[in-house]
């Protein structure tokens, strides 16, 4: 249902069968990882006027993903966190979804607000 570098690809898919009888199939929850536990590339400041999948291009050279920087930075909504000038980003390294172990490390990117 999902790529496998999607936040959602480990989470299990359930049905639910309504009074019609048709089936609804959906993703379940997906709760976010203890930010403490993950290892961490870089660290950065929200800075005026630059997004989070800018900050991941950069840093992952993937935009999209965005949401490992979100859960390294206990972002339970990104449009907040990002409107706040100065605010801490943590910049994991760069895990896949079905990672167990921390990848290797790679450089620092040099990130806006260092």
């Amino acid at each position: 249902m999902f790529d496998f570098t999607s936040r959602y690809f480990p989470i299990e898919t359930a049905q639910y069968q309504r009074q019609d009888g048709r089936l609804i199939t959906y993703v379940r929850r997906r709760f976010l990882p203890p930010s403490d536990r993950l290892p961490i590339l870089a660290n950065t400041t929200v800075t005026e006027g630059v997004r989070l999948d800018q900050i991941a291009g950069q840093a992952y050279g993937a935009s999209e993903q965005f949401w490992q920087i979100g859960d390294a930075s206990d972002m339970m909504n990104p449009f907040e966190h990002m409107a706040e000038i100065g605010k801490p980003l943590r910049i994991p390294l760069p895990q896949p979804a079905t990672a167990t172990v921390p990848l290797a490390p790679f450089p620092t990117p040099n990130l806006p607000g260092q």
